[in-house]
């Protein structure tokens, strides 16, 4: 192949790849895992009307928004629901001191950062991300989330677009 071939074709190949990564619907749209303990956000956040921060309290002092230790849920469970299994089991878990190892179902590669936080402070609504938890019996990831969905996201809002705002 001669060089000139290849010194067009490296251009045109990057093009292509930034392209998919900012275009390209992402794969993880619909992805809903089975956690350890089945977690109904409709019971709890849609028709009990629990607000979302009060599991995932540092939703507005940090960059991530934490999910809630066994102790926060036990906070009703010591009363509440008692005879179902998977109460029972989340008992089991706090009486044990044994974490519950939740899987996380919205996440971003380690080169982007997200800073929860900024987002809360700035009026930005959990569901544009996140969907309407409040009506989902199991969590499942609604947006791409990938670099097209916050650019455009940013742009809609005149946020800041430069390259450092998200990459560090």
């Amino acid at each position: 192949m001669n060089t000139k071939a290849i010194k067009m074709s490296v251009p045109l190949i990057l093009v292509a790849a930034i392209a998919y990564l900012i275009l390209s619907p992402s794969r993880y749209v619909g992805y809903a895992p089975d956690q350890p303990i089945p977690f109904n956000h409709k019971i709890h956040a849609g028709d009990n009307n629990i607000d979302c921060r009060y599991c995932h309290v540092t939703v507005e002092t940090s960059a991530h928004a934490s999910v809630p230790p066994t102790a926060v849920c036990m906070n009703c469970h010591k009363l509440v629901a008692t005879k179902k299994d998977d109460v029972k089991r989340l008992l089991d878990h706090y009486n044990n001191k044994k974490p519950v190892e939740w899987i996380k179902v919205h996440d971003e590669p380690d080169f982007v950062f997200f800073n929860h936080s900024r987002h809360i402070a700035r009026g930005v609504d959990c569901s544009r991300c996140h969907g309407n938890v409040t009506e989902m019996v199991k969590v499942e990831q609604v947006e791409s989330l990938n670099m097209g969905f916050c650019v455009n996201c940013h742009r809609e809002n005149n946020a800041p677009n430069d390259c450092s705002t998200c990459h560090r």
